[in-house]
């Protein structure tokens, strides 16, 4: 498992004071209330404000002192310590631990790896097979069961052949 966890990507700078509007890949804004720190680019920034609003955090962080500091940062991903992220619920998991991970049916068929998740009101998993990407969503019913120990999502393979997109 990775050490760090990609939590959200720099869009741009908010204001002149040095604050960040920030794209989150939680699945709540309200994760980031819970960080005291971020990283960007292997340097460490302590956490002077947060606030959410309209889907995207605004971050106030030491270090970024006016909107140019901001500005360079724009488009760089944040990511903290797996130390720092919250405990999931049973069923639920980090992004970055499905990355890499064989998907395949039932039966033992490769349906390809798993390459990203895209988040929507399903997850969207995307995976790769022959070269070629392959959508489909992670609903009740397509994922059988997640082994991370084993790197295996199993899928049930008529539901996962209905929705899937390629």
């Amino acid at each position: 498992m990775k050490s760090d966890l990609i939590v959200g990507e720099v869009l741009k700078p908010q204001g002149i004071r040095g604050e960040l509007k920030i794209k989150p890949f939680t699945d709540s804004e309200a994760t980031f209330k819970d960080f005291t720190r971020v990283f960007i680019d292997g340097a460490e920034y302590k956490i002077l404000s947060c606030r959410t609003g309209g889907g995207a955090v605004y971050l106030g962080l030491r270090g970024v002192p006016d909107r140019n500091a901001a500005e360079l940062l724009r488009g760089k991903q944040l990511t903290v310590p797996r130390s720092d992220a919250p405990a999931l619920p049973e069923g639920r998991y980090y992004v970055a631990d499905l990355e890499g991970c064989e998907v395949r049916t039932e039966k033992g068929e490769l349906c390809g790896t798993l390459k990203t998740v895209l988040k929507s009101a399903t997850d969207i998993y995307v995976v790769v097979k022959d070269g070629k990407e392959i959508l489909f969503p992670a609903a009740a019913g397509v994922v059988r069961t997640v082994d991370l120990e084993a790197r295996l999502v199993t899928v049930d393979e008529k539901r996962y052949r209905e929705t899937a997109v390629l």
